[in-house]
């Protein structure tokens, strides 16, 4: 059975920990990237996420927002990921998720450049 609940650290290296997850399904914790991969203005920034009943299936999909914080409070960016947790035949699990980062645009006409 694959347990969001934990540590849990990309193949680049950004760090995810992930609190409770509750009986709905629930769940909140934090997302820290990594500053030599990425950009060292990010902070740890909050998640928020949905887990499909581990009653149901042992490979459960699941889906949470993060929302970025910046040492330059200007910025504003929301990253949206979904993924599975697969337990291997060796009992060890993994997460593998699609993701999408937005950024706020000035207006309709920068829209498209706004979602990577």
């Amino acid at each position: 059975q694959c347990l969001l609940s934990g540590s849990w650290r990309s193949d680049t290296g950004c760090r995810m920990v992930v609190f409770t997850v509750g009986k709905d399904g629930s769940f909140s914790g934090s997302y820290l990237p990594v500053p030599a991969a990425g950009n060292s203005e990010i902070l740890s920034s909050p998640l928020k996420g949905s887990q499909q009943d581990v009653g149901l299936v042992l490979q459960p999909i699941f889906s949470f927002t993060v929302h970025w914080q910046h040492r330059d409070s200007d910025t504003t960016q929301m990253s949206v990921f979904l993924g599975q947790c697969y337990v291997g035949t060796n009992g060890e699990e993994t997460l593998h998720a699609l993701w999408l980062l937005r950024e706020a645009s000035d207006s309709p006409a920068d829209d498209w450049k706004a979602t990577r």
